[in-house]
């Protein structure tokens, strides 16, 4: 039962699956809430005090700002990602230590106007990008040796879809636990 409870807070929209088949409305749907989701991160959290930020999302999770800059530093990740793999031939991506990147200055700022001016921006330009790519481009892949296979590009845009919603997930999650702040 535990292991259940932390499981729910660890993944609180499930764990992405990737569909039988990727059309173009469900494409849509992805690029939207990517588009969308640097304003619904503001909607929850520009009202927050710094003591409200500094809350973790679950036991030895990261905190409600954590999550913010994380989201924007990884999904400054998934730009360069797909650019290499539209320019080259299924590059080999590096990843990253996001555990140790939240742990950085810049990924404890009690002040959030920064990151939520970068996703605004970063987020038109990754709709720009995905709303612009053919058929042929979205079939292109990368290779991320953590998990030791190819990603679609088309795939890996409801990966970030679902990264972004999940990572929204986590701050609802803290703020229903209004009797904290």
């Amino acid at each position: 039962m535990i292991d259940s409870q932390f499981e729910k807070l660890r993944y609180p929209i499930g764990k992405f699956t990737k569909p039988e088949s990727i059309d173009a409305r469900l494409l849509d749907k992805w690029i939207s809430d990517i588009e969308n989701l640097p304003y619904s991160i503001i909607n929850l959290v520009s009202e927050l005090s710094v003591e409200a930020l500094k809350h973790p999302y679950r036991p030895d999770g990261w905190n409600i700002k954590q999550v913010v800059h994380h989201c924007a530093d990884s999904h400054m990740n998934c730009l360069i990602r797909f650019k290499l793999a539209l320019t080259e031939n299924s590059p080999t991506i590096r990843p990253y230590f996001e555990d140790r990147w939240a742990n950085l200055i810049d990924g404890n700022d009690d002040d959030l106007t920064d990151t939520l001016s970068l996703l605004k921006g970063l987020h038109s330009k990754l709709g720009k990008l995905f709303r612009h790519m053919t058929k042929d481009e979205l079939s292109k892949e990368f290779i991320h040796p953590e998990h030791g296979r190819r990603f679609r590009l088309d795939e890996a845009i409801g990966i970030y879809a679902w990264h972004g919603n999940h990572h929204l997930a986590h701050i609802r999650q803290t703020l229903n636990y209004k009797d904290m702040f």
